[in-house]
């Protein structure tokens, strides 16, 4: 609800785009961060080493760069190009709906990639 208020009260999508970066960083802590946090000081009250085995994550995070290069192009052109209504937010029907396709694509792509290759269908060595 914050972000869509923040859309409705700016000039730009600025706002809903930083409350939405927020909430998902608070969300990560809370989903990642957290869990570890209490098994560090679980595995410490047993005086044993908190171990993960390490994992590669350079693919995951190439592909997560270029999907969010792409992310933001389709933003700044939106907020530049009347075809979009210039507006990052809304703006003719049409485009609306084929930036979302595209934003729901983009995230689909990127969960697929990153699954092929941590289940060992795509080969990548850093």
């Amino acid at each position: 609800f914050a972000s869509m208020i923040a859309a409705k009260n700016s000039k730009t999508a600025d706002d809903a785009i930083g409350n939405v970066t927020g909430s998902n960083s608070v969300n990560v802590f809370l989903g990642l961060g957290l869990p570890w946090l209490v098994a560090a000081i679980y595995w410490e009250s047993k005086n044993l080493p908190f171990t993960v085995k390490a994992g590669d994550l350079s693919f995951s995070v190439l592909v997560f760069s270029i999907c969010c290069v792409l992310g933001m192009l389709v933003l700044i052109l939106r907020r530049y190009l009347s075809v979009f209504g210039k507006a990052e937010l809304g703006g003719p029907a049409i485009p609306k709906y084929l930036c979302s396709v595209f934003f729901v694509l983009l995230w689909i792509v990127y969960l697929a990639l990153s699954s092929l290759q941590a289940y060992g269908y795509i080969k990548w060595q850093s």
